[in-house]
Formats: C-alpha cells, structure tokens, sequence
C-alpha cells in the first residue's frame, strides 16, 4: 500500500475487512448528506452502545472548519475545545522523522507531540525532547532531561508550550522549563511524585498533577510553587493520565481517584468537586475510577468521562450536573458545536448531543486482531475532527477515517506502527506518533 498517499481502499484490518464507500480519498469529498446504500458493519457482533430512538443522524450539523495553527499542548488548547479543524481535503504523507526511543515492554509512550512557532516537539518513551522542523520534519535540536542520579526505568510524562518555552512533566517528579528555540534547561521543580500526563499551561501558570492526586500550579517564569490542591489517594489506575482544563478562571482537574475538581487558577480554592464513580459498573474494569480522559470546558460547561463507566455535563461554575450517562472511557471526548465525539472502552465511535447527552450514532471498530479467537487486543485512541473527517487511530496499526454525520466508514491508512496516543492538527497537517517513535506528518 503506497504510504505517501491516503487513498480510499478495500483493505483488511487485522483481519476484519471495512466497507468503504465509493470515494476518492481518506480525507476528500463531502458527505453531508450521508450517502445512500446499506450501512455494513465492520464488526461481527452488536454495539454495546445503542443510538437513542429519538434522535436522527441526519440532523447533525457542524461548525465549519477553522484554522488552527497551532496545538500547544494536550488537547490542544488550554479548555480541550477545538470544535472543528481544517486540514488538507486530501492528505498525503510529507515526512516522517524519528523522535528517539519507542514503546518496549518497560516503556511506553504516552503523550502526543505537540506543535507551535512553526515547530513540532515530541517526547520520547525515555522522558527525551526533540524539536522538529513543522515544514520538513528536519530535527532542529534533542535534549536528554532525566536527572544524572536517576536511572532509565521509569514512565515518561508529558509536554506543553506557552511564550516560546517547552514544560514537560516527567516521571522523575519533576516539571522542567526549556527553552523552545535551543532546549536548554531553564528551571527544573520538583514536585511530590512522579507526573505521566502534560501539563497545562495557561497565563504564566504551570499545572502539573502529579500520581499521589495533587495538583501543582506554578510559576511559569521561574516554576516557584504558588499552590497546591490534594484529591483522595488512589493505588490502583491505568497507564498515562489526563491533563487539566482551564478556561475563565476555573481549572478543572481530573483525578485518578475519579474525583473531578474545579479550582479557581488564582489561589486554588475549590469551587465544587464530582465523582465520576458508576455504581451500575459490575465489572472488574470498574474498580478503576481513573479519569484518564482530558475534560473539556466548553461555553460554561464541563464534559467529563471516566473508565469506571460514566459520562457527565456539568455547569463550570455551579457545579450542578446537567446530565450524565452510563458510558466509559479513556480516550478524550472531542466537542464540535452542538454535539461530542467520543471512543467508549468497548472500542465504539459515538456521537452525542452536546445538551442532552442524547446518542446519535454508535460505529464499532475492531477490538481483536483475531476476531474469532478474540485474541491480540486493539486499542483506538482520538477521534481528531478535521474538515468534515472524525480520525482515530489504534495500536494495530491503522488509521480510519470516519463521518461525524453518519458513523459511516470513510476509509483507512496503514500506520508505521501501532498508535497509542492521539493524532493531532495544526496548519493543515495531521501529525501521528507511531509506537515505534516514527512521527509521521499528513498534509
């Protein structure tokens, strides 16, 4: 299969063989309306998800895309609301670069890269930064940030970018500062524990949370403390976390406890705290209530996901729950005008009223790359919207391209490798971090 060009095929994944429609190109054409003919399933087995009755999917409408010229940091901007990106109509690979040490049995690589002033920057599964060119994906410089008395067994953390310097959390327990430009080291705190998410950063001011639930704001200028806020302890959690959202003054924090805290940026204080807990969960799954999924503050409301099986709409300031449903997750939600995207833990595409929390439609993806032995687990991560394309990628491999109108299958991608971090967009180019370092551009 030619990887420099995304072109609509027939292809098999892991075994499974997606129905395409009869179009020219993973990202091209147009498909509002949806159009005609037997919707076949890619899958041999029902959604556990199911559309509600009084909703249509052909009432969805969208924002039209915008540019976006930069994503700065874990789910883009600083609230997680991207709504809808522009990205080329039809997407070719342009370069591909290598951001140093893959995922292998002691580590993984968990947080997506990032890109801003026209460059990329990636964290590797060694806690190692490197800076890449946007346009020619040529390295600009790489700088090693583990500390001389620590050793290289440990979970890397994750980056974000705010007035020309990098902030990484790492998993030495530290937030170090660099310089964009060179990558030199211009402060380093150390925190009370080991840090596996990116932190957010938002007017000077750094929040990294840390694996013993606290959050940690500091300075961005200098990274002196200026306040901490603690959640329960939590010793069971799943691999990465979540990154905070800030948006008019409010942070909101996810907790691996599932607690969810909304701290005004300023001094902490705590202004409500949820816990996204289902008691309808049975199984063992369920005893994780960690929220590894980005929250998303969006026009006064805050949209929240768990993996112990619950969905919430709650009011930024008052705390009040607007609505909730049973569905879990650890990939993060994508908003878009009236309505959320979102990948549920059986490895399902659905999208959902914004102020209802209605579902619309539900596509499942494969979740076995051997379907009838069900062995080899798949895991999805995204969805990304860009013009008119919801994109999800998964750790066999492979990239799909889906319709945020219908939940039909556009078409798919070969991936270098197995994905496990999100795609991002920024200057009409789709970026995909492949579990073998590869960083690999689509414009």
């Amino acid at each position: 299969m030619n990887h420099h060009a995304i072109i609509f095929k027939l292809i098999a994944v892991a075994g499974i063989s997606f129905a395409v429609s009869a179009c020219e190109s993973w990202m091209g054409g147009d498909d509002a309306p949806p159009l005609p003919g037997e919707r076949v399933s890619i899958l041999k087995h029902e959604t556990a998800l199911q559309p509600d009755t009084d909703t249509e999917a052909s009432s969805i409408r969208l924002p039209a895309p915008s540019p976006t010229p930069d994503w700065p940091q874990n789910g883009g901007y600083a609230n997680h609301a991207m709504h809808h990106v522009v990205a080329a109509a039809q997407l070719r690979e342009v370069w591909t670069s290598d951001i140093g040490q893959g995922a292998d049995a002691g580590h993984r690589l968990i947080s997506p890269p990032i890109v801003a002033d026209g460059r990329v920057f990636a964290m590797d599964a060694g806690s190692d930064i490197t800076a890449f060119d946007a346009t020619t994906g040529r390295e600009l410089w790489s700088v090693e940030i583990t500390p001389d008395e620590e050793d290289d067994g440990h979970i890397a953390g994750g980056i974000a970018y705010e007035n020309g310097r990098v902030f990484a959390g790492t998993g030495f327990a530290q937030v170090v500062a660099l310089d964009a430009a060179t990558g030199a080291v211009a402060w380093r705190k150390t925190v009370t524990g080991p840090i596996r998410s990116a932190p957010t950063v938002r007017g000077g001011r750094v929040f990294a949370v840390s694996l013993d639930n606290k959050v940690h704001a500091l300075a961005a200028d200098d990274g002196r403390l200026l306040w901490t806020h603690a959640a329960s302890d939590e010793l069971a959690m799943l691999l990465g976390a979540a990154s905070p959202a800030e948006d008019q003054g409010v942070l909101v924090v996810p907790y691996t406890s599932g607690e969810l805290a909304a701290l005004k940026v300023d001094n902490g204080r705590q202004l409500w705290m949820d816990s996204l807990t289902s008691k309808r969960r049975t199984d063992a799954t369920a005893a994780l209530a960690h929220i590894r999924a980005n929250p998303i503050i969006d026009r006064g409301r805050v949209f929240a996901i768990s993996n112990s099986g619950l969905m919430v709409a709650i009011d930024l300031r008052s705390g009040q729950r607007i609505w909730d449903k049973n569905i879990g997750g650890h990939q993060s939600m994508w908003v878009a005008g009236d309505y959320l995207f979102t990948l549920t833990d059986n490895e399902e595409l659905a999208a959902l009223e914004r102020d209802t929390g209605r579902v619309v439609w539900v596509t499942s993806l494969p979740r076995w790359e051997d379907s009838e032995a069900r062995e080899g687990a798949i895991v999805w991560t995204g969805p990304l919207l860009v013009s008119d394309r919801l994109i999800v990628a998964s750790s066999a491999g492979v990239a799909v391209a889906i319709s945020p109108y219908s939940g039909k299958i556009l078409g798919s991608e070969d991936m270098p490798d197995g994905v496990s971090v999100p795609p991002i967009v920024a200057g009409d180019t789709v970026y995909f971090l492949a579990n073998d370092a590869t960083l690999a551009a689509y414009r």
